[in-house]
């Protein structure tokens, strides 16, 4: 039996801003979907119905930005995520979520400030050259992120942290941040099926809400198509910093009422 319209009136705004997010508008908007369907459903729910939906955005996305990537980003860092979903199976049951909430938005929000201090040095005359790839802090923020979307969709700011500095192309960014999240959002299928939190009636209810997802997946490709590198990456960091504060509101708001 398909849910009502309460749980449509909720679900809806949720899969419009995860989907204008995996079309390339910045992870703060996806960090919305689970909360604000959480208004529905349970967390854990919540999470299991966005998965298959993320995973049929993911195909439109790789569409989209089929012709850009930098697939060196991806050798580096995908094994480190692949390590980090394997931390977070086997530790799914004994870690606290909202504790690695505040962990990765402290980190995240930190990140963006020494962005912004970047900034006014540029504008004092002092040059911030564009960052090679390591392959310690590659694999150490690729395991932050494969770990911190396995147990709490939070693991676009971990990637951020590496990928920005790179200073990519913009389409460049968005292919490769949409293709390493297509890959984890596949591989997390198979313990997402072994903890139970997939069973058919949820498969049916995200199945509902696909077409919406695949269009406002194409809006947000259409937008950052049109964004000039100068207002691409002041916005990308932006929604960076939003998503920090917003793991860091979860994580506080977690700590405050269990106090």
């Amino acid at each position: 039996m398909l849910p009502d319209l309460h749980f449509y009136a909720i679900a809806i705004p949720a899969v419009l801003l995860v989907g204008l997010a995996k079309g390339g508008m910045g992870e703060a908007l996806a960090l919305m979907g689970v909360p604000l369907l959480s208004l529905a459903v349970s967390p854990v729910q919540a999470a299991a119905l966005l998965l298959p939906i993320l995973i049929a955005m993911d195909l439109v996305s790789l569409w989209m930005w089929r012709k850009h990537a930098d697939m060196k980003t991806l050798k580096i860092m995908l094994p480190g995520a692949m390590v980090g979903i394997a931390i977070g199976w086997a530790t799914a049951a004994y870690v606290p979520r909202d504790a690695l909430r505040l962990i990765i938005g402290l980190i995240t929000v930190l990140f963006v400030l020494r962005y912004v201090y970047n900034l006014w040095r540029a504008r004092q005359g002092v040059i911030i050259p564009a960052k090679g790839h390591r392959a310690v802090p590659a694999t150490l923020f690729g395991a932050f992120a494969g770990y911190g979307s396995f147990v709490a969709h939070a693991g676009g700011p971990p990637f951020q942290i590496y990928a920005l500095p790179l200073k990519l192309p913009p389409r460049e960014y968005t292919g490769t941040i949409i293709r390493f999240f297509a890959v984890l959002n596949v591989v997390k299928l198979i313990p997402y099926f072994a903890l139970g939190q997939l069973d058919l009636s949820n498969l049916k209810t995200s199945l509902t809400l696909f077409p919406l997802a695949m269009l406002a997946t194409v809006c947000g490709a259409w937008l950052v198509r049109r964004m000039r590198p100068d207002v691409f990456y002041p916005f990308m960091y932006t929604m960076a910093f939003f998503a920090g504060l917003k793991l860091v509101w979860d994580g506080v708001a977690v700590v405050i009422a269990g106090a």
